[in-house]
């Protein structure tokens, strides 16, 4: 069964679209789970809790938002497909499986709910899809032709026609569709149009993290300044941030000194033979470390600081390039949160998490194995705003 223990978050900024609930209703370990999303919300458990999973089924619902194919949206989940389904699931009887994801986006156009019902073997393909909002169904899918590579759709209109039905693909969200289908000439139709909208931007805000410190030791090319998932170009983009925001850069170094062993004056990068670079910590006695001496809990310290203290604009991802960045807000997912992190670094980084969400510009979904969650004896309260998912042992 899966449980969660709730803290206190704070108040939405509802003119940002945001997931508020992730729900795995048949996906890998987990059955009829619902799990609320604040701005900042950690799932702690043992290994094989389910964790990772829940992080996996939110990257993928993004990716489908972001116009990813189903087998595209499911690349990072080991295994693909088959993978997700339940374990010990039975087929029916025409030997088809498959599992059930979905989320609630809050935001202007109200609550908004996605269901996407998935079938994984033996073809992939979407067999049912449900958006709903304002008290109504928005969009519906069905595979109606096993035979046909698309769903039937209708999606509510509210003009003289109530309900308009056109064939999708099967392999695609219908919601992240709509824009190209639906006019937007009814009060039904723009009803429709907010509510997708809504969900696409919410979930396109989505970075998925996980530095990698065996890769983030290599010198990397000086233009290859936006940062990928796992942190390995962090030099360039280093170099980058310091000379386009300083108070981010200051920022940055001062995290690095609540991180890092030894006392850290500032960041900079080492410009190497054939325009490459490397990352360095500057030092009160005038040397400088570069970034491959750091052991990886000071690594992995430094580059999720540096997710939260940025924004899409240096990070590698695609939002909605139509929604000004003041209607967006950055979605971080972290598995891995206090993975390398020694109860220091995990405070100090949580800390900074705490403060960043706080101004509604970034939200940080993350996995952890330890308490980073729990203040220690004497700690204010104010420095953690986490709501904690505990899937026990």
């Amino acid at each position: 069964m899966d449980t969660h223990r709730a803290r206190p978050a704070a108040a939405p900024h509802s003119q940002r679209p945001a997931v508020t609930e992730l729900r795995l209703s048949a996906f890998k370990s987990h059955r009829n789970a619902v799990f609320p999303l604040g701005p900042l919300t950690l799932f702690r458990g043992a290994s094989g809790s389910g964790k990772s999973s829940a992080l996996q089924a939110y990257e993928a619902l993004a990716r489908l938002a972001g116009g990813d194919s189903l087998d595209e949206a499911l690349t990072p989940v080991a295994g693909g497909a088959p993978a997700c389904v339940p374990h010990r699931a039975r087929p029916d009887a025409q030997g088809r499986r498959g599992f059930r994801i979905g989320c609630t986006v809050d935001g202007p156009a109200g609550t908004v709910r996605l269901d996407v019902a998935v079938q994984a073997e033996p073809e992939l393909r979407v067999v049912g899809e449900r958006l709903t909002g304002s008290g109504r169904t928005l969009l519906s899918t069905a595979l109606r032709d096993p035979g046909l590579r698309t769903v039937e759709a209708a999606w509510h209109t509210a003009g003289t026609v109530p309900v308009t039905r056109a064939p999708l693909p099967d392999d695609r969200l219908g919601t992240a569709l709509l824009p190209l289908r639906v006019a937007g000439k009814t009060a039904g139709q723009r009803l429709v149009l907010d509510a997708a909208e809504q969900v696409v931007v919410a979930l396109r805000s989505v970075f998925a993290c996980d530095p990698r410190p065996e890769l983030m030791r290599t010198p990397v090319a000086a233009r290859d300044g936006l940062l990928r998932g796992a942190c390995d170009n962090v030099a360039a983009v280093l170099g980058r941030t310091r000379n386009e925001c300083v108070t981010r850069h200051a920022a940055l170094v001062a995290a690095a000194g609540a991180g890092c062993r030894g006392p850290v004056e500032g960041l900079s990068v080492e410009g190497l033979t054939g325009g490459f670079v490397r990352g360095v910590l500057a030092r009160d006695t005038g040397a400088a470390t570069p970034l491959e001496r750091l052991g990886d809990g000071e690594l992995r310290y430094l580059a999720l600081s540096l997710v939260l203290l940025t924004g899409p604009g240096v990070l590698d991802m695609d939002p909605v390039a139509e929604v000004l960045p003041a209607r967006q807000a950055l979605t971080v997912l972290a598995d891995g949160f206090d993975r390398c992190l020694d109860p220091r670094q995990a405070r100090a980084l949580l800390a900074l998490a705490a403060r960043m969400c706080e101004r509604g510009h970034v939200r940080l979904v993350g996995t952890v194995r330890g308490d980073v969650g729990q203040e220690p004896q004497g700690a204010e309260e104010e420095t953690v705003a986490a709501s904690m998912v505990d899937l026990g042992a």
